[in-house]
C-alpha cells in the first residue's frame, strides 16, 4: 500500500501529546487505520532525549506491520535532526514547529509570523498539558508551555524548590518571565471541535496578566488531516525511506532526506 488516494493503510503516530485532540480528530475521519502514541509535552526543550526517545519509538515498531510511521513532530530545536528509517518509511510533516500543525500549512505559518510579530500561540494542548501536571494559569504566562525557552524543564514552582532550592527557583522563574517580556499578544487557535472547553477564558486570563493583547486565529485541520490519510505532497511532507535520516534543508523545505550512513 503506497498512501494513494482511497488506499486504506495501517499507520502508526508517534507525536506530541499537545496535538491529541486534533491527531484524535483527524484518525476519526480517515479511512485509514492508525495507532497513536503520543509522548509527553516538552522534548523539543530537550532535543537530545527527545531525538533517543523516538528513535526508540521507530527502532521498536515492529517492522513489516505497518505502511508508515507518521512523526508529529516540527524541526522544533533540531529535535528530527538525525532521525533516521530503519525498516519503515517516515512520514514527517514540513514544519518548523507544531503551530504550522494547527494553522494548516508551512506558509501560513510563515504568514501569520510575519504579520503578527510578538504573539505567542496557544491550542487547547497547550492549556491542557499545564493542567495534567498541575500548572496553575498564573504560571501559563511565564513560558511554561510554549516553545522556545529552550530550558529543558517542565513543572510547577513547587517542583523546581524541591530540586533546585528557592532561590535557584526564584531565578528560573524570572528568567523565563523575562523571556516572554518580547511577546505582545497572545492567540488562541481554535477549531469547532475544541470551541466547548472554555478555552478563550484561560487564553484572556494569560493575556490579561501579561498586558498582551488577545485575539483568535481559526484553526486548519487539513494539513493534519493530510498527515493522516495520504497521499502526502511533497510541498507539505517529507518521506524518509528506510536507509535514509531526516536532516534541516536549510531552505523552504526546511526538512530533507540523506543516506543515513556516510
Amino acid at each position: 500500500m503506497d498512501g494513494k488516494e482511497g488506499v486504506e493503510m495501517y499507520l502508526r503516530v508517534i507525536a506530541c501529546e499537545i496535538a491529541a485532540r486534533e491527531l484524535y480528530h483527524a484518525a476519526a475521519r480517515s479511512p485509514n487505520v492508525a495507532d497513536i502514541e503520543l509522548l509527553t509535552q516538552g522534548y523539543h526543550d530537550v532535543p537530545t532525549k527527545g531525538r533517543e526517545e523516538l528513535q526508540q519509538r521507530i527502532d521498536t515498531a515492529p517492522a513489516g506491520k505497518y505502511d508508515a510511521l507518521l512523526i508529529g513532530y516540527g524541526l522544533c530545536s533540531n529535535i528530527l535532526a538525525g532521525i533516521t528509517a530503519t525498516h519503515t518509511r517516515l512520514v514527517v510533516p514540513r514544519a518548523h514547529d507544531c503551530i504550522t500543525f494547527f494553522l494548516g500549512s508551512k506558509e501560513r505559518y510563515q504568514a501569520c509570523f510575519t504579520e503578527n510579530p510578538g504573539t505567542f500561540y496557544y491550542t487547547s494542548g497547550w492549556i491542557e498539558c499545564g493542567r495534567r501536571r498541575g500548572i496553575p494559569p498564573g504560571a501559563w504566562s511565564t513560558g511554561f508551555l510554549p516553545a522556545g525557552a529552550n530550558m529543558g524543564m517542565r513543572g510547577s514552582y513547587e517542583e523546581w524548590v524541591a530540586k533546585y532550592g528557592e532561590e535557584q527557583a526564584k531565578y528560573l522563574m524570572e528568567e523565563m518571565a523575562r523571556w516572554t517580556d518580547s511577546y505582545t499578544h497572545g492567540a488562541l487557535i481554535d477549531f469547532d471541535f475544541t470551541k466547548g472547553l472554555n478555552l478563550k477564558e484561560h487564553v484572556c486570563c494569560i493575556c490579561r496578566e501579561r498586558n498582551w493583547a488577545y485575539s483568535e486565529i481559526a484553526g486548519d485541520i487539513s494539513l493534519m488531516q493530510s498527515f493522516i490519510d495520504g497521499p502526502w505532497a511533497e510541498e507539505a511532507f517529507l518521506v524518509v525511506q528506510p536507509g535514509e535520516k531526516i536532516a534541516p534543508s536549510f531552505d523552504d523545505r526546511i526538512i530533507c532526506a540523506a543516506p543515513a550512513t556516510p
